[in-house]
């Protein structure tokens, strides 16, 4: 495959698609596909069939469309005219779109379910990992030949040098999208210039955090976005061969992921002499086995190697000794999905994008306590405010909003005096939380704050592997003592052991769970700590949400 036969796959799809007169897209994701959108799939099909319209209307499986809570959703594309979305549609209300938009005739129980054109949830987002999503058939390579997939890694074989384009990362300022934003430059680099007769690519997506779905989200609606990333990444740093660590939770992710590979092999877009070059490079899917601490890096090589999922003791770093001794490069699949835009757009249009420190976008998982619930790609920099209220729509009932936990298990609670604060990396770190993957859960006043970071212990508990002391005891000595708070069981001085087993823990554990479990205690102790004292001290429970047992 080489560039004019690249642009000709792409003009021949872009063809047949105007072709039709109408085209509908209909949301094939998880969220969607659970409320019944492949039912309403079918009945789009079987409408089109019944009035013999297949050549002049096509039905088509894409992914995420945004709006998770809204599913099963439509997209109606007609030519010269604006895209309309329609919300919770069923097989008969698919139907009726049919009726209205192919056949012409009145359909008025469609009167409410289209979402306006210039709603919040999508007007107040950047989308550039998700640019696609939702509007291509993730199982069909052509569909994303036809948005320019492939261009930006046939770009960087034919005109970059392997050091040009770590250049082109590092002056995009990206930063890694899976939780601790290391600049993604300077790890490419240093994966380059490590010694080595072999390199590793390896894209984690072992998504574990409560409420998060970015990761997945990506593999089953873009599939190729990722694998074109990380085809650019072997090539500026040296690998020969990839690795996509997919969540065992996840097999529509895995499965669609699995097509991506095999069609890019036959299109000579992976595997050998890649876009008739002189590079190679074969990418292959793990799956885990449901461990959250898979999600940190050494615990994910093991795994990768057959070995039980365990961190171990850093340094050697993967970028130094990772998979079976080799120089190794690790970055999110969200990370990964960056890097062709980067690429294919230039790192100064990237970096035009975010805060000084902060570049680009990045995808939440927007979820609790919010009237919208979905998946949004917002600026970097754009402030809480604005994500819980214009593009969620606010607190449902109109009560108020109490805080925001991002950063999964490893983050912290973010309350309402900092809603008009920026939301980047730097900014959450001085707050007491972290950007995280993305998980961003929305509270409300019936909220219990111990009670949260309880859910989260218990959580960080479970999923200890257990190889540090610090780690598999203080999670669950820590854990008894919330318990014992949100019963009203606990005394001041309970509370003060608690926080001195926080710092133990946070000091002593051995990888980044054990690490970063005291930050939801941290976090609402910072902003919250009346609520533990009413427990202790008043034996009530604000929010009302504990069972307080008699008093002694």
């Amino acid at each position: 495959m080489n560039r004019t036969e690249l642009y000709a796959l792409a003009q021949s799809e872009l063809d047949r698609q105007q072709k039709f007169r109408c085209r509908l897209l209909c949301c094939a994701s998880t969220p969607c596909i659970s409320s019944g959108g492949l039912a309403v799939q079918e009945a789009l099909k079987k409408a089109i069939e019944t009035d013999g319209l297949q050549a002049e209307v096509e039905a088509v499986a894409t992914g995420c469309m945004g709006p998770c809570s809204r599913g099963p959703l439509v997209t109606v594309k007609m030519e010269g005219k604006e895209d309309v979305i329609y919300e919770n549609v069923t097989p008969e209300i698919a139907e009726k779109i049919v009726d209205k938009h192919v056949r012409k005739l009145s359909a008025p129980e469609l009167e409410g379910r289209a979402l306006p054109s210039d709603w919040p949830f999508f007007v107040k987002q950047k989308k550039i990992v998700l640019a696609d999503s939702g509007t291509i058939d993730p199982e069909k390579l052509d569909s994303y030949i036809a948005r320019g997939g492939y261009t930006a890694l046939i770009h960087a074989l034919r005109e970059m040098s392997p050091e040009e384009v770590c250049e082109e990362i590092v002056r995009s300022g990206i930063r890694g999208r899976g939780g601790a934003g290391y600049p993604t430059g300077l790890k490419w680099h240093m994966v380059r210039k490590a010694p080595g007769e072999r390199k590793f690519v390896v894209a984690n997506g072992d998504e574990g955090d409560p409420g998060a779905y970015m990761d997945r989200t990506l593999m089953e609606s873009d599939p190729h976005r990722v694998l074109e990333g990380m085809a650019i990444a072997g090539y500026a740093v040296g690998a020969d061969q990839g690795y996509i660590y997919v969540r065992g939770e996840y097999p529509l992710a895995a499965k669609r992921l699995e097509r991506a590979i095999k069609a890019a092999e036959r299109k000579g877009m992976l595997g050998m002499r890649v876009m008739e070059s002189n590079f190679n490079f074969r990418i292959d899917i793990r799956m885990g086995a449901g461990a959250f601490v898979c999600g940190e890096e050494t615990a994910l090589m093991a795994s990768i190697m057959g070995r039980r999922g365990q961190p171990v003791p850093r340094p050697p770093y993967p970028a130094n000794k990772g998979l079976w001794g080799f120089p190794t490069l690790i970055n999110n699949v969200e990370t990964f999905g960056n890097i062709a835009a980067i690429i294919g757009q230039g790192a100064d249009w990237y970096a035009s994008h975010g805060t000084e420190k902060s570049k680009g976008a990045k995808i939440f998982a927007l979820a609790g306590k919010v009237v919208n619930t979905g998946l949004i790609e917002v600026p970097i920099g754009i402030t809480l405010r604005e994500i819980v209220y214009d593009i969620g729509g606010g607190i449902p009932g109109g009560r108020p909003f109490k805080a925001a936990q991002t950063g999964g298990p490893s983050g912290g609670c973010i309350p309402a005096e900092y809603l008009d604060t920026p939301i980047d990396y730097e900014t959450l770190q001085k707050l007491g939380s972290i950007m995280g993957s993305g998980g961003l859960i929305v509270m409300d006043d019936q909220s219990c704050m111990p009670d949260v970071a309880k859910f989260f212990m218990e959580f960080c508990m479970d999923e200890s592997c257990g190889k540090c002391s610090p780690c598999r005891a203080g999670t669950v000595q820590m854990h008894r003592m919330l318990d014992k708070i949100t019963k009203g069981l606990a005394t001041m001085d309970d509370l003060a052991r608690l926080e001195e087993l926080c710092l133990m823990v946070k000091e002593t554990s051995l990888c980044g769970l054990g690490q970063t479990a005291p930050n939801p205690i941290y976090s609402t102790l910072r902003y919250f700590r009346d609520e533990y004292e009413a427990h202790i001290k008043e034996h009530h429970c604000p929010a009302g949400v504990c069972q307080m047992a008699a008093k002694p």
